[in-house]
């Protein structure tokens, strides 16, 4: 179990050794670090996860931009960054040790992979049976296509997601689009936070931990949502529509004098009031009064709206749409969404000095590092910033002391040994 912490979180009193690398394990274990989850962080010596080499853009650092990419930074905070070199017997029995310590186990090598290092479920719930042991692959640990590795961009397109992105046919630049954001990454991460959360409540009941299988194309799947539902329900194949909504009319983008805004009319009620703004007789019309009529008459309906949005800015409509309870907003670029009153007053950056004052090694040029906040708000156990994204190998010495006893000596011989 973790030393006791000088702030309490919500998971304070749970450790977890963290195997994983670039975006869905990390992502699920920064969530679990910033409830206070004492996250240990396995990387090989002179490497690290791949993400601190993807870039640019990179970290800022005392004469400019570093060598060190900010990727790393989105999914690293609130951990403690120790070098292992798992290839090695020596790093095996290491990492055995701190499993036997540890709450949670996460990794995402591809199934199968961990067992030839002796790290695997079996191996480590020997040790400690009430170890959960996170698995996250590609396709899960079972299936035709369980050996094959899995990356966001295959999830996206094999999932259908893409398929259902983009421009509509027909139109300028139509075809299959990709999310901007690793959303399947993303989404797992989520789904495994869950379940670990989920796995540790359990315990409290059969006093066992368990295996968790989680799969990217299996949350892929899952994250369809309603486009998933519709397809499986009435056998119709979703296509793209641009930002337009399958089954909410108008829920789009729409041109004003000096850009776009985003529209979300999600009732009847609040179509009524957009209609009052614009002067327009619309809600009482049969083919537009409901949104199912409205879905079925888009075509005619979005085109009218379409030369009434032109006439007033974007700023202008929003201010009046705003004051008559009508979903709508600017589309920002993410310069302007941080930049947002709102996203400002919820404390939604936040920046972390990596080194206490006066402990900056020389070599290592970044200290400050800027993230997004935790959206997670606790009222009693609010999440904690402890750690900024590590320096790889950072805590390596003080891990090894506290967690497995070792001594300046036996650290050092590892070090010479290319264990760490």
């Amino acid at each position: 179990m973790p030393a006791p912490s000088r702030q309490t979180g919500a998971l304070s009193h749970v450790r977890v050794l963290d195997l994983s690398r670039v975006l869905a394990g990390p992502w699920c274990t920064q969530n679990l670090a910033d409830m206070g989850a004492d996250v240990i962080k396995i990387e090989k010596p002179g490497e690290g996860d791949d993400t601190r080499r993807w870039g640019p853009p990179y970290l800022s650092g005392d004469d400019g931009p570093s060598s060190q990419a900010s990727y790393f930074a989105a999914c690293n905070r609130n951990k403690r960054s120790v070098t292992v070199d798992m290839a090695t017997a020596e790093g095996q029995r290491l990492i055995r040790e701190l499993a036997s310590q540890s709450d949670v186990v996460i990794e995402n090598f591809k199934t199968g992979g961990m067992a030839r290092y002796g790290l695997d479920y079996e191996t480590l719930s020997a040790l400690n049976p009430r170890l959960i042991y996170c698995s996250i692959t590609g396709f899960g640990q079972t299936g035709p296509y369980a050996a094959r590795p899995g990356y966001d961009l295959l999830m996206q397109a094999m999932s259908g997601l893409m398929s259902v992105t983009g421009h509509a046919d027909g139109d300028p630049g139509a075809g299959p689009m990709r999310v901007g954001v690793a959303v399947i990454d993303v989404f797992t991460g989520m789904y495994a936070t869950t379940a670990i959360l989920g796995a540790l409540e359990a315990r409290h009941h059969t006093g066992r931990g368990q295996s968790l299988d989680i799969a990217l194309l299996d949350v892929a799947m899952a994250v369809l949502a309603n486009q998933g539902a519709g397809y499986l329900n009435s056998g119709s194949v979703p296509r793209r529509q641009g930002n337009a909504h399958p089954s909410v009319v108008p829920y789009q983008d729409f041109p004003t004098q000096d850009g776009r805004m985003l529209l979300a009319i999600g009732n009847d009620g609040q179509f009524a009031r957009f209609c009052e703004v614009a002067g327009t007789d619309w809600a009482r019309d049969e083919r537009y009064r409901t949104n199912s009529a409205r879905v079925t008459h888009r075509e005619t309906l979005i085109p009218m709206m379409s030369e009434i949005t032109r006439a007033r800015t974007t700023a202008t409509w929003i201010d009046v749409l705003e004051a008559n309870a009508v979903p709508c907003g600017p589309i920002n670029d993410i310069g302007q969404a941080f930049a947002d009153e709102h996203v400002r007053h919820r404390g939604l950056a936040v920046e972390q000095h990596r080194y206490r004052e006066g402990e900056r090694p020389a070599h290592d040029p970044v200290d400050r590092i800027r993230t997004a906040a935790s959206p997670l708000r606790f009222s009693d156990t609010p999440t904690q910033l402890r750690h900024a994204p590590p320096a790889l190998g950072q805590h390596t010495d003080e891990v090894l002391r506290e967690c497995l006893n070792l001594g300046e000596a036996e650290i050092a011989a590892l070090r010479e040994q290319g264990v760490l």
